[in-house]
């Protein structure tokens, strides 16, 4: 009976961490939005990606940067993004995690090495900033979208850097998140 109630606690957690995630996601994007030539905007949101992928895992990343950028896209005014969103960046959390968490010797999970940290970061960065030159192509034509490329880079790496810095931070300074990894 008390393993479910733990268990039960634990999925509690998650569910609640996932949401407060989503939640930082959104405003991440919406708090600082620089206008970009093709009628988006750089912003934030990536931070918080990262944050995620590096500290809980693919899921909780793939969740909250997925839905968290679609919802910022449809508070936003950028309603034709929002699924667009949603795929391209669940999937650049889910797949950052998977590189950077990767178990490392026989199912054990630790820490993120650094180099992990990075290589999953710049998977990351490719499958931003070339999703979204994908779905620019399809949307306003391929050459316009090639001027969105260096910014979605920019943003993206940014994410990377300050995400790594924000994860490992907390990490040190409150060693229980390692519980929470999803």
């Amino acid at each position: 009976m008390e393993k479910t109630n733990v268990s039960s606690q634990k999925t509690a957690l998650r569910i609640a961490l996932v949401a407060v995630l989503t939640a930082v996601v959104v405003v991440f994007t919406l708090m600082v939005r620089v206008p970009t030539p093709l009628k988006g905007y750089i912003s934030l949101c990536d931070v918080v990606i990262y944050f995620a992928a590096y500290l809980f895992g693919p899921w909780a990343a793939a969740i909250a940067g997925g839905l968290g950028t679609g919802l910022a896209d449809l508070l936003g005014g950028y309603a034709q993004w929002a699924p667009l969103s949603f795929i391209i960046h669940g999937a650049q959390g889910l797949l950052v995690a998977l590189i950077a968490r990767a178990p490392i010797s026989a199912g054990v999970r630790g820490d993120a090495p650094f180099i992990r940290m990075v290589m999953g970061g710049l998977l990351g960065v490719i499958v931003m900033a070339g999703g979204y030159y994908i779905a620019g192509g399809f949307l306003y034509g391929f050459e316009p979208a090639l001027v969105e490329v260096p910014l979605n880079l920019l943003q993206a790496g940014v994410g990377m850097v300050l995400g790594i810095i924000v994860s490992k931070t907390v990490q040190k300074a409150y060693p229980p998140v390692r519980s929470l990894y999803w």
